[in-house]
C-alpha cells in the first residue's frame, strides 16, 4: 500500500494483508504505550499518525494538526515518521548511537525511519524518543523551526 484512503485507524489495518497487518500493529502497540498524554491518534496523510488536536494547538503553516509520530505501511517498507527526531539533533544523535551500537543499517531519511521486517527497528530505543516530547516541548521545536 503506498497511500491508504482510510479515514480510521480501524480501516487502515483492515486494508493491510495479515502479515503487514501484525508488523504495524505491534510497532502501534509501542507508540500507544510510550505516547505522552496529550496527542491524538488518527489517519492523516494516507497513514497512521500521532498529532497535537487543531483544539489544542491551531496556529500550524498548513492548517492540518501539528504531527509528531506517523507510521506507515508502504510498497516495498514500513516508515516510521519521527518528527521529533527532525527537529531534534540530540534525538537524532540518540536514534543514530543507538542503530550503531546495536550494528544495525539505519535507514532513515530526514525524519522517517525505514524497516522491511520488524527486527530491523530498534523498539526500546525508539519507545524512548517517543516517550521523549510531550506535546509542549514539541510545540516548541515547531515554533522553533518556524522562526528560522
Amino acid at each position: 500500500m503506498v497511500k491508504s484512503k482510510a479515514s480510521t485507524v480501524e480501516e487502515y489495518l483492515a486494508e493491510l494483508p495479515d502479515d503487514r497487518r501484525e508488523i504495524i500493529a505491534e510497532v502501534r502497540k509501542m507508540i500507544l504505550e510510550h505516547l505522552p498524554a496529550g496527542y491524538q491518534e488518527s489517519v492523516n496523510w494516507g497513514m497512521i499518525t500521532y498529532e497535537i488536536p487543531l483544539e489544542r494547538y491551531p496556529n500550524t503553516y498548513n492548517g492540518q494538526p501539528l504531527g509528531y509520530v506517523a507510521l506507515a505501511a508502504q510498497k516495498n517498507h514500513y516508515a516510521l515518521y519521527l518528527l521529533g527526531v527532525y527537529g531534534d539533533s540530540e534525538q537524532e544523535a540518540a536514534l543514530r548511537k543507538a542503530y550503531a551500537e546495536a550494528g544495525k543499517r539505519l535507514d532513515m531519511g530526514k525524519s522517517c525511519l525505514r524497516f522491511r521486517k520488524l527486527e530491523d527497528l530498534l523498539m526500546e530505543p525508539v519507545a524512548q524518543i517517543v516517550a521523549s516530547t510531550p506535546p509542549d516541548a514539541m510545540i516548541a521545536l515547531y515554533e522553533a523551526s518556524r522562526r528560522r
